[in-house]
Formats: structure tokens, C-alpha cells, sequence
């Protein structure tokens, strides 16, 4: 991480209308203490817009990309074609494919021009987070310890529920069961 507080990780959406599924990229890089800025740009609607932006970000000291779009999905592309930093694109659900056609235009780069590419919607924007900060990490022995804490609390989570399934104390409804299981 920049030890000014820069922010060293943008994020950027074709629209308003991914703020809900790209704030979860937010939330996950607070949460490792990762500074980052937050645009809205459009590789069909706005091209120059979209390079400039892109060309600025850089030279301001942003190291990695996240980047959000949905349909046609070029904006991840758009951006990776002016700069050489790590580009991870978070395909958008919704339209009439559910986002499958996002992601086929997401993941589908040309030869020379790489976008890491995520799983649709929130949980990709999620895992973008968390792959940028790995990427930061390489650099940062402090971000590289909140990670390995971040793993160590899911595995916990996961022991801790293990746990009450195994000794009754979680509901057969809440588990969705009416009878009793056979062995």
C-alpha cells in the first residue's frame, strides 16, 4: 500500500447502475485498509473519456484496476489497451443474457491485452478486491498478514459452523430438514 494514503487501486464502472454490485469491491478493500478511488466512465459512450481516465490514474499512482461493465462489457478491455498495470474485470449481471454475455466480452481479450476476469456480479467484484490486494501484497509484508488473516477467519467460520451442524444446535428447519436423515 502507499504509505501516503494514495489510493492505490481504481475502481471503475460503465454506469451508476453497477454501484451496488462494484461497492462490494469497496467494502472488501476497506476492509484491508487498501486506498481506492471510485469512476464512472464508458468505453462506448465516452471513449476519449475512457483512455484519458485510465492514462490520469496511472500516472496519479494507481497500481491495479478493477473494472465493471455489463453487456457488451468493453470498458475492462478499453482500459487495458493504454496501460500496462494489472486490469481485473468484474462482469455485470443482468440484461437479457443474466450477464453471460459480459463475461464472454470480459474474458475474451485479445492476445497482448490480458484482463483477469471474475465471476459475475457481486461475488466477482468481491474476489477483484481481494486479488488486487494479493497483487498489492507482493510489495506490502502488512497487507500480505491482513490476508492471511482474512483466510484464517473464513476457515474458522467455516469449523464454527461445522460445529453446530455436527451437535444439534443449529435447527432441522433452519436446515431445511423435516424428517429425520438415515445414516
Amino acid at each position: 500500500m502507499d504509505s501516503t494514503g494514495k489510493p492505490t487501486v481504481a475502481i471503475v464502472m460503465g454506469s451508476d447502475s453497477d454501484l451496488p454490485t462494484m461497492r462490494e469491491a469497496g467494502k472488501m478493500l476497506e476492509r484491508f485498509g487498501v486506498p481506492y478511488v471510485t469512476r464512472i466512465s464508458s468505453a462506448h459512450r465516452a471513449p476519449k473519456k475512457t483512455h484519458k481516465l485510465a492514462e490520469t490514474l496511472e500516472e496519479e499512482g494507481i497500481r491495479v484496476f478493477i473494472v465493471g461493465a455489463g453487456l457488451a462489457a468493453h470498458l475492462a478491455g478499453a482500459i487495458a489497451s493504454v496501460t500496462t498495470l494489472p486490469v481485473i474485470g468484474v462482469p455485470m449481471g443482468g440484461g437479457s443474457l443474466q450477464g453471460v454475455d459480459a463475461l464472454y466480452a470480459t474474458v475474451q481479450m485479445p492476445s497482448g491485452i490480458p484482463v483477469a476476469t471474475m465471476a459475475i456480479g457481486k461475488h466477482g467484484a468481491k474476489n477483484a478486491a481481494i486479488m488486487a490486494a494479493e497483487i498489492l501484497a507482493l510489495q506490502d509484508a502488512e497487507l500480505a498478514a491482513r490476508l492471511r488473516a482474512h483466510r484464517e477467519e473464513m476457515e474458522r467460520s467455516v469449523d464454527e459452523k461445522d460445529r453446530e451442524v455436527s451437535s444439534g444446535s443449529m435447527s432441522k428447519a433452519a436446515l431445511g430438514l423435516t424428517g429425520e436423515g438415515k445414516p
